[in-house]
């Protein structure tokens, strides 16, 4: 199976700065396309990548390198992993947050709206609650605001409604008996649009993924040197703006803290003020680097 080629690539190699004898961290290795540029760019240096995906960690068996080290763990448990592996600092650490296309691709692993199977969307389908665990049993307040506030969905009351009405009558398990379920409630000729912003709202649910971002994010700060680069890319306005507000004020609401002489306490600079966003013939070439941001900040 041939993985896609990361969006934007080169950017994000450039921006993390490498030096051969760095440590850096892949916390998203997927198919290992940055992990691999990354590892052939080193000398005496270290990368480590962290997937907590199965089949990630098949594709991180193709890489040849004595620099490099693949971690089977959610990047949540960041500093936890790097404490085993005796890392007490790293030069620079990349997040990649779209889900790997090979995901979407695999009917069983419930990602995709194209294929039917097991509505399930677990990232580590060893734990945690699939998405049919989310559709039949939670309430139809908890659906509403999942669906709101993950997917940006307009009619997430109607469709929580609409849920709670159909699972009634029979449980809700596989991609195929969700469509059937929700048909009502799905727009004529935006359907595609609509399913992702349904689906994208379930899994981010289950597994937990804005959390575990802001778990990353503020672990990053506390293990980049001074001078160090992290550097995310995120899909969706929602992962974006906790990236921005992160780097921007060190925390993901509220107003960035003073000290007493009115210096802004926060552990990071934003590099470039903007997102870099895709190049015109990328954008061409690759459909989902249309809603990619690359955001970049430095350890101060």
């Amino acid at each position: 199976m041939e993985y896609h080629r990361p969006v934007m690539l080169q950017e994000c190699i450039d921006a993390l700065a490498i030096k051969p004898d760095g440590v850096y961290v892949d916390v998203t290795f997927g198919g290992g396309g940055h992990s691999r540029v990354i590892a052939s760019k080193l000398t005496t240096g270290q990368l480590y990548s962290f997937d907590q995906d199965r089949d990630a960690e098949e594709q991180s068996k193709k890489i040849d390198s004595a620099a490099f080290t693949f971690v089977r763990a959610n990047f949540r448990d960041l500093k936890k992993y790097l404490r085993l592996y005796r890392v007490k600092e790293v030069d620079g650490i990349l997040a990649d947050l779209g889900v790997s296309s090979h995901q979407f691709d695999e009917a069983e692993r419930g990602f995709s709206t194209r294929f039917d199977g097991p509505l399930d969307m677990r990232m580590d389908p060893e734990t945690g609650i699939p998405a049919s665990e989310v559709v039949n049993t939670y309430s139809q307040e908890q659906l509403h605001k999942i669906f709101g506030i993950y997917g940006e969905v307009k009619n997430a009351k109607t469709l929580a409604g609409v849920i709670v009405s159909q699972r009634a009558r029979q449980p809700i398990e596989t991609i195929g008996e969700f469509k059937q379920a929700i048909s009502s409630c799905t727009p004529r000729g935006k359907e595609n649009k609509y399913l992702a912003q349904v689906f994208q709202a379930l899994r981010i649910e289950v597994n937990d993924e804005l959390k575990a971002l802001e778990e990353m994010l503020e672990q990053a700060a506390e293990v980049l040197k001074p001078g160090g680069r992290l550097v995310v890319m995120s899909y969706h306005s929602l992962e974006d703006r906790l990236v921005k507000n992160f780097i921007a004020k060190g925390k993901f609401f509220g107003e960035v803290e003073k000290d007493l002489f009115g210096n802004e306490k926060k552990p990071l600079d934003a590099v470039s003020r903007k997102p870099i966003t895709a190049s015109e013939q990328e954008l061409l070439e690759n459909s989902r680097s249309r809603s990619a941001k690359l955001r970049i900040a430095e350890k101060r």
